[in-house]
């Protein structure tokens, strides 16, 4: 049996630099209370079901910003465009005063909708499970925003990226996902 070479688990720079070769799309988490809007960078984002219609976003413990979604029990998430990789600086950077100088409208929670973003989920925490120095928090989806006919904001590598077509002639593809899969029981 022929063994492949590994990267060891730790340290953290080797986990980052292992797993930073997924890309993902960027997403900008907000919510609103009594001290005004609140908002932080998340990658780690995801559709999670379609029946119930739930994500799920995963937060640092410690973060300022989760500790004022979990208590008002709302987000929103806002899908980045590939033009707003200022945006995704501005709300991974602690201590900005992030909404000084965006626009921005409520979502039927409150929580911020940041203008020009792809797209946008709004959402009440549904449950909190523990993630190591993160939490796992699903969301019920409770309004959706509509979609602009522009390009996802992805992270690759470190890096800022966009996707592409393949040819500007082909049409696009039309894939089944695993969310839409209508056999779970083939999945094992």
């Amino acid at each position: 049996m022929t063994t492949h070479p590994s990267v060891p688990v730790s340290p953290a720079a080797g986990f980052r630099r292992v797993l930073g070769h997924f890309g993902t799309g960027v997403t900008v988490v907000t919510t609103a209370d009594s001290d005004g809007p609140a908002g932080f960078a998340c990658q780690a984002f995801a559709p999670l079901s379609l029946d119930p219609p739930l994500v799920l976003f995963c937060p640092q413990n410690g973060s300022d910003t989760w500790r004022r979604i979990r208590a008002s029990g709302t987000f929103c998430v806002n899908i980045l465009a590939a033009d707003q990789r200022d945006v995704s600086r501005l709300f991974g950077t602690r201590g900005a005063d992030r909404f000084a100088a965006l626009d921005w409208t409520p979502a039927p929670s409150g929580a911020p909708v940041l203008d020009g973003v792809l797209t946008w989920a709004d959402c009440r925490v549904e449950a909190v499970h523990p993630g190591g120095d993160h939490a796992i928090v699903t969301g019920l989806v409770t309004a959706l925003g509509p979609c602009r006919d522009v390009t996802p904001l992805l992270f690759h590598r470190s890096r800022y990226t966009t996707t592409t077509p393949t040819s500007p002639y082909e049409p696009p593809e039309v894939v089944d996902t695993l969310l839409s899969w209508p056999r779970h029981t083939d999945w094992i």
